[in-house]
């Protein structure tokens, strides 16, 4: 393996750099006769792409794709399914002048050692455009675990930079280009308006979670499911923490705050984040990302050329100051691969099991 499928079972094998012909995916075990169009799969695209604000990268693509194989009469045919996102609005040119250095805090020059080459061209494969794909397989994995058990997704911003972003609702996410979830976002605008007239990017942090998750999906040992999502969410472009539940949080916690009572009607509270032994509660999974600011800015700093010698890099070209703004998408993506994994596992090995409690139960007073 080279590190570019996630997945077993439901496996997403991603190609393309940012700026070659096309990006795209082939998911491979998708189950069959689940229902299945382009529409269904661009409206989480549209919510990820670039050039959707002043406050992202102004690349202007449209992210359109197209389904090459695995779908027939509009139905899965339980084959690979093919996905392609054409790239249209490359600008080569633009890093020209770094082709030859590395961007501090970028994979350019870990890339380049390991490899002996490295497309420099928006960072080739390792340009969070790769993450477009990603966003497109989580789409078929969001329609697949709704229609199975109603599971559905949702993502917001929780913090940009020092600014922390206090929740008020769910419903107010959509209606800004920070997916944060407050009604006035006036004083986001201006910190990103400061930000890019300085020249310098910025961190963010994300909440993700996902209801309707069933009871029973993970692993006991080395694939528990907590474990398996802090992996995927790592795996996402400028990610430097994970956090499942309470997070860092429950270290200040004691015993009697941080476990979740249990009572006839359910959990009382849910700072494990759904996640017992490394296996669903049936409660809402709950996770958070830290994103570091954006490695590719107009601030000058100080580096090193290919051969070793001084250089000073500036970064051109059109990039987000704060990648941060547009990974609710991206996590919510994640964090469905790895539940559709976990729930083709599940149906895998337990489908039986209702079976089996059934006699039991029937015997209890």
């Amino acid at each position: 393996m080279s590190g570019n499928t996630f997945g077993t079972l439901f496996a997403v094998t991603n190609f393309g750099e940012s700026h070659g012909p096309a990006i795209g995916c082939v998911i491979d075990g998708c189950p069959p006769g689940m229902e299945l169009t382009e529409a269904d799969i661009q409206a989480d695209l549209d919510r990820r792409r670039p050039g959707t604000s002043r406050h992202v990268t102004q690349r202007n693509e449209a992210d359109a794709v197209e389904i090459l194989s695995g779908v027939y009469q509009g139905l899965t045919t339980g084959t690979p399914i093919a996905l392609l996102i054409r790239n249209q609005d490359q600008r080569s040119k633009d890093y020209g002048d770094i082709a030859e250095s590395f961007r501090p805090g970028h994979a350019d020059y870990a890339y380049f050692h390991k490899y002996g080459i490295r497309d420099p061209r928006g960072g080739g494969r390792s340009s969070a455009r790769l993450t477009a794909p990603t966003v497109a397989a989580g789409a078929v994995a969001k329609k697949w675990l709704a229609q199975q058990y109603g599971t559905q997704f949702r993502a917001c911003m929780t913090q940009l930079g020092e600014v922390e972003i206090p929740f008020e609702s769910w419903e107010h996410v959509p209606h800004n280009p920070f997916f944060a979830p407050v009604a006035d976002v006036a004083h986001l605008e201006r910190y990103m308006d400061a930000l890019r007239k300085a020249g310098d990017s910025c961190g963010a942090r994300i909440r993700v979670q996902a209801t309707g998750v069933p009871v029973g999906l993970g692993e006991p040992i080395y694939d528990k499911l907590d474990a398996d999502i802090a992996y995927a969410l790592m795996g996402l472009n400028a990610v430097k923490g994970v956090e499942i539940g309470a997070g860092f949080a429950s270290v200040a916690q004691r015993g009697t705050v941080h476990g979740d009572s249990l009572t006839p009607g359910g959990f009382r509270t849910n700072h494990a984040g759904g996640v017992l032994g490394g296996i669903s509660s049936g409660q809402d999974i709950e996770a958070s990302i830290a994103i570091k600011p954006t490695s590719s800015i107009l601030s000058p700093r100080e580096s090193i050329d290919i051969h070793g010698q001084p250089a000073q890099v500036v970064t051109k070209g059109r990039h987000d100051p704060c990648v941060g703004i547009r990974a609710a998408p991206i996590a919510e993506a994640l964090l469905a691969l790895v539940l559709m994994e976990h729930a083709l596992r599940q149906r895998a090995q337990c489908a039986d099991v209702g079976q089996v409690l059934a006699p039991i139960a029937a015997m209890l007073p």
